[in-house]
């Protein structure tokens, strides 16, 4: 039978294990975050004066720095043992979340459109299902729209000051949709809700932006009124 000392050498072993594999994702993640400021960088370009203008480029930029972001969860995917994602879960939780964001940035910046969450996980290299390993979290994915939504509204009021009263009515109409949208889910997660809170200041903030453009006769004839946040 082993001694006592042994028994505790044998645990030691152990968390030595864990913590060197804890390190390695680290590493790995610590990559993920560098690159996902390269791209932030870059598409907080739209926001400058002549941002606009180069909308087109920036996207494509964003999209070239997102090829190297699979080959880094593709490193990640390799540090982190099957059927362990949710143990590990919190080291990579904040990186994926910022990276959805700026994928669904980007997409919103090329087509107007909602990137849906099998488009997030092919941007990033990862899997959609959870039975088929690394994946994106419907949470993390959520939380994403979230932050871009943010974006969205201080680019709103960005746009107005470039001079371009067409974004702000084009906004005001895919944040209100978005709203509508969380409405209809029973969110559970404390910091998922609190962050849906928060999405009614962007909205309201986009909304008044609309409405100081149509006071001052400024806002585009062709742009049809946003549906109301009242409207379901």
């Amino acid at each position: 039978s082993q001694t006592l000392g042994e028994i505790f050498n044998l645990f030691q072993q152990h968390l030595d294990g864990e913590q060197d594999l804890r390190e390695d994702i680290r590493l790995a993640v610590r990559d993920l975050e560098q690159s996902a400021r390269g791209i932030l960088t870059a598409l907080q370009a739209i926001h400058q004066p002549d941002g606009i203008s180069k909308i087109h480029e920036l996207c494509k930029k964003s999209r070239s720095a997102f090829t190297n972001v699979q080959n880094q969860y593709a490193v990640l995917k390799s540090k982190v043992p099957e059927n362990q994602y949710y143990r590990f879960h919190d080291h990579w939780r904040f990186v994926t979340q910022r990276l959805t964001f700026l994928a669904g940035l980007t997409v919103y910046l090329e087509s107007e459109a909602l990137i849906q969450r099998e488009e997030v996980a092919a941007m990033l290299g990862v899997c959609v299902d959870q039975t088929e390993g690394f994946h994106i979290d419907l949470d993390d994915y959520l939380t994403g729209l979230l932050m871009m939504a943010d974006e969205l509204s201080r680019f709103a009021v960005n746009s107005v000051t470039s001079g371009d009263y067409s974004w702000p009515v084009k906004i005001a109409r895919f944040v209100t949709e978005m709203n509508l949208g969380f409405r209809l889910l029973n969110l559970k997660n404390d910091s998922l809700r609190k962050k849906f809170d928060a999405l009614k200041y962007d909205l309201k903030k986009v909304e008044e932006v609309v409405y100081d453009l149509s006071i001052r006769g400024l806002r585009p004839s062709s742009e049809n009124q946003p549906p109301s946040e009242g409207h379901m």
